[in-house]
């Protein structure tokens, strides 16, 4: 067991789970493995943890880190309304959804949408295969246009992407990365844990059992030959001291709500992840080009999170008591008188 203990002392064990059942090599078992790192450093309190998912190889993974957390598995596609309401009812709590291609561009596709438009608190973390791996490798709904499956079927449909259906929606953060990729992924994690609001992270994870071979586009060895990285992902939390060295034009800084800063070191193109319609752009452009776009694609720091502005307050609700909760005879008077 680990000595090394956190900021609220615990060690790095406390943040794992039961043993994976998935496929030796599966890219969910490393992002489960990211989301550990990121929760420890984090010094997330796992009574304040909940983990919600769907169905699907990636809706088992929460069983896989933080055992003492609370947990819900719910129905196909429904992650978002569940989360909405636990959200809601206390606002004390970490929402952290783990959903997959199948769960969040098929069926649940309308409850993504609107969590998205409300803003709901919550960090949504995709685990993108392209693939049904449940029911034996058909394409998910971001299957690339022309990829190919493992028995040799074409992809005729356009992909959903997740990124550009958030972005359009004004998702107030956006990134996508890549399972094997460790370095980006647990600072991206880290920030949108930060973030209030929703925050999207779409991560192109491989099935080694129906969709690591030629002609898949979400194959391990496609991504390390395609995957672009608009920027050098660092996170600081409120906790700790910043320090930066600034040079012009190669360093952003992005302050969350909570005191916590995003540094983008950049690479390649000078990508501003404030600009949503560049972040519309390079999604598309890399595309065009061939290329998988990864790291922070839009971030919006200014935009309240549902619970604000539908006013619940920051005691939970299960806490309030009878007379806070019923209204006057005069308030009901009022309301009713509103109907006539």
């Amino acid at each position: 067991m680990s000595t090394t203990l956190n900021r609220v002392g615990l060690p790095r064990d406390a943040y794992k789970g039961a043993a994976t059942t998935l496929c030796a090599g599966c890219g969910h078992n490393s992002i489960t493995n990211h989301m550990t790192k990121a929760l420890y450093e984090l010094g997330v309190e796992p009574h304040r943890l909940a983990k919600m998912s769907g169905i699907g190889c990636s809706s088992k993974t929460p069983a896989y880190f933080v055992e003492s957390a609370h947990g819900f598995n719910g129905v196909h596609g429904r992650m978002p309304a569940l989360t909405t309401g636990a959200q809601i009812a206390n606002r004390q709590l970490i929402m952290l959804g783990v959903s997959g291609d199948g769960d969040t561009a098929s069926i649940g596709l309308g409850q993504f949408m609107h969590m998205i438009r409300r803003n709901v608190d919550c960090t949504y973390i995709i685990e993108d295969n392209g693939t049904y791996g449940l029911t034996k490798g058909q394409f998910s709904a971001t299957a690339d246009l022309g990829s190919v499956q493992k028995k040799g079927a074409v992809n005729t449909f356009q992909p959903i992407d997740p990124c550009a259906v958030a972005i359009t929606l004004g998702c107030s953060f956006v990134a996508r990365s890549f399972s094997g990729d460790g370095k980006q992924v647990v600072p991206l994690i880290k920030a949108a844990i930060a973030h209030r609001g929703t925050a999207i992270i779409d991560i192109i994870s491989p099935c080694v059992t129906f969709n690591d071979h030629d002609g898949s586009t979400k194959s391990y060895s496609w991504v390390k030959d395609h995957e672009e990285s608009i920027a050098d992902v660092s996170f600081i939390p409120y906790f700790e001291e910043v320090h930066v060295d600034y040079e012009p034009g190669t360093i952003r800084d992005v302050e969350l709500h909570d005191g916590s800063h995003i540094l983008l070191r950049k690479l390649g193109e000078d990508h501003d992840p404030s600009d949503r319609h560049a972040a519309m752009r390079v999604i598309e452009e890399g595309r065009a080009a061939g290329h998988l776009v990864t790291g922070l694609l839009y971030l919006d720091t200014t935009m309240a999170d549902f619970a604000t502005t539908e006013h619940i307050p920051e005691r939970p609700l299960k806490d309030l008591g009878d007379a806070e909760l019923r209204p006057t005879r005069d308030q009901f008077t009022q309301f009713m008188s509103e109907f006539a």
